[in-house]
């Protein structure tokens, strides 16, 4: 009986692993850019991978994980080429705390804002931060949900992973 159990958990994990590593692609929704105005999400595909990353005004650990990227994305971009989104997912009564603050912290990325939470319903993001990289056409490769200090890296090594795979394609 117990083998049974073991087994249904191990091809029920198996399962979801599939799941969360199928080809998810970025959603067609829209958000809204620094000035407010709605853009399609997959008009921040511009050939290159990115990562995705969801803050909010609130999120301590958010801001720290955001900051940690700003502070290393210069020597990143030196061994990559890929942007950063992070996305605001403060609503409508915060969104404009969230581009003065976005705004005051310096951050060398594009920020966009998900006052409805459309693109975070879309992504099935429940927690922040939580981040993903997705690859040059739009596919979602790799998620991570928390931040403790170093947790970015993780990210790099993805990217890293993907521009070489890219690379050794062409």
């Amino acid at each position: 009986m117990m083998r049974n159990f073991w087994k249904m958990l191990i091809v029920a994990a198996a399962l979801a692993v599939s799941a969360v590593s199928s080809a998810q692609t970025l959603p067609d929704v829209t958000v809204e850019d620094s000035r407010g105005k709605e853009i399609a999400v997959r008009s921040l595909l511009t050939g290159r991978p990115m990562i995705i990353s969801y803050w909010s005004i609130a999120c301590k650990p958010c801001i720290q994980e955001l900051n940690a990227i700003n502070d290393v994305i210069d020597e990143w971009r030196e061994e990559a080429d890929f942007d950063v989104v992070a996305v605001s997912v403060d609503d409508i009564r915060l969104v404009a705390g969230a581009r003065a603050k976005a705004s005051a912290l310096g951050w060398d990325f594009t920020c966009v804002y998900d006052p409805n939470q459309d693109l975070k319903r879309a992504m099935n993001v429940n927690l922040t931060p939580q981040s993903f990289v997705v690859d040059a056409d739009g596919k979602i490769v790799f998620s991570h949900t928390g931040y403790t200090p170093g947790s970015e890296e993780l990210l790099f090594e993805k990217i890293l992973e993907i521009t070489e795979t890219a690379d050794g394609n062409d």
